[in-house]
């Protein structure tokens, strides 16, 4: 663990993996080095390359490809904790840069849309497909489709570690940069626990503020075994991981036609929407505005987490090539 970012020296690394966290590609010491200017870091490329090799003793970054390295998921937390004090909003921000960077067209089934990527022990993948195909046949998801990497491949901006395998879940993020792309503005309030009965939203029972945390609420509420969204698949009643977004009223019709294409592409998640100015599911709602709950796109893996197995969530990882992404059904029949 970085002792302390105040030093000159711990600064520079974490600048490093800052740097390398905004890529979803291997980075060299050139670009490196170009990219630390950036952030007010001048360092040369020799320089650059003696504290990668730093990094890399730390387990912070891996080598990948010629001369480039990768940050790691021990990396990405390091990065998380060193900057938690200077980042609160962080996530906000993260949401934002998502949703612009998003090229996913649900009409011509193409482009880019981000992911969450979750990590497990290889020996757990069946086990895991398992508890999650009862999440994805009750539609408590954004959509259905995933893709897996074995260790050495990479999800988003995450590098799979040996022996493990990474999961990616469609993100809930994907909804704003599809209306967003179409001209359609929407604002992210916060992540939270719903309670749901009889298969419908009840009320928000738990909320983090997207502008006031530098982690995603969804990976503390899973860490904190806040949910039961296998029993709300089985039963209709249960807390599930969903999160509340509010657009402009006289856009509703636009968005209702957006989200239908999305859904004939197949991806959902859309859970309530609400009316102009009306409160949903027991939040309040702006003048002249509409409420969303979306469900959390980490719900699948709450329930393999619900069911005992060790996983590691990083939400907002990164974005995904729409046709790198499979239905649940197909990939199950391959690891038979």
């Amino acid at each position: 663990m970085v002792q302390s970012t105040g030093s000159e020296a711990e600064r520079k690394i974490i600048t490093i993996l800052k740097v390398l966290s905004e890529s979803s590609e291997p980075l060299g010491s050139t670009t490196i080095a170009r990219e630390l200017e950036r952030h007010g870091v001048f360092l040369s490329e020799r320089a650059v390359r003696y504290h990668l090799r730093i990094t890399d003793e730390r387990g912070f970054t891996q080598p990948s490809g010629r001369d480039g390295r990768m940050l790691t998921p021990h990396g990405l937390e390091e990065l998380r904790m060193a900057l938690a004090p200077q980042q609160v909003g962080f996530i906000l921000e993260k949401l934002e840069l998502l949703a612009f960077r998003t090229t996913f067209d649900p009409a011509k089934r193409t482009g880019y849309l981000p992911i969450n990527t979750s990590i497990i022990d290889s020996a757990s993948l069946e086990e895991a497909l398992s508890a999650m195909r009862e999440i994805f046949r009750a539609g408590i998801c954004i959509s259905d489709r995933i893709a897996i990497a074995a260790e050495g491949e990479k999800l988003g901006a995450v590098v799979i570690p040996p022996g493990k395998i990474g999961i990616a879940t469609v993100c809930s993020v994907a909804i704003n940069g599809v209306l967003l792309k179409a001209g359609i503005p929407i604002e992210s309030k916060f992540g939270g626990v719903l309670e749901v009965q009889a298969g419908k939203p009840k009320r928000f029972v738990a909320i983090i503020n997207y502008n006031g945390t530098s982690l995603d609420p969804s990976e503390q509420y899973i860490r904190a075994r806040m949910t039961s969204v296998t029993e709300a698949s089985r039963t209709g009643n249960g807390k599930i991981l969903a999160n509340f977004r509010e657009i402009p009223a006289p856009a509703r019709a636009a968005v209702e036609e957006k989200l239908e294409q999305m859904k004939e592409a197949g991806i959902g998640g859309v859970y309530a929407l609400g009316n102009t100015s009306e409160p949903i599911c027991q939040i309040a709602v702006g003048l002249n505005r509409v409420g969303m709950v979306l469900l959390g796109g980490l719900n699948p893996m709450a329930a393999v987490v619900e069911t005992g197995i060790e996983v590691e969530n990083i939400a907002e990882s990164g974005l995904i090539d729409f046709q790198q992404l499979k239905s649940y059904r197909n990939i199950m029949a391959e690891e038979k």
